[in-house]
């Protein structure tokens, strides 16, 4: 029977402790966001910039007849 008042009081210590952690990770704000940093990969940082068309590639280019 005194297995059990010890297995008991284990359970609550271990019980308090995690609940001073929540506690405390709350406090610190880790469950302030929990969207934004999940999408935040997909956006790029920085825009690209559109690269200049070769001229070799404007040349091939059938012209306009605007006759």
């Amino acid at each position: 029977m005194s297995v059990i008042y010890v297995l008991l009081t284990i359970s609550i210590v271990v019980a308090v402790v995690f609940f001073t952690a929540f506690i405390f990770s709350v406090k610190n704000g880790q469950y302030d966001d929990t969207y934004t940093p999940s999408v935040r990969m997909l956006f790029e940082d920085e825009l690209v910039k559109a690269a200049p068309e070769p001229e070799s590639k404007k040349l091939n280019q059938p012209k306009e007849n605007n006759q």
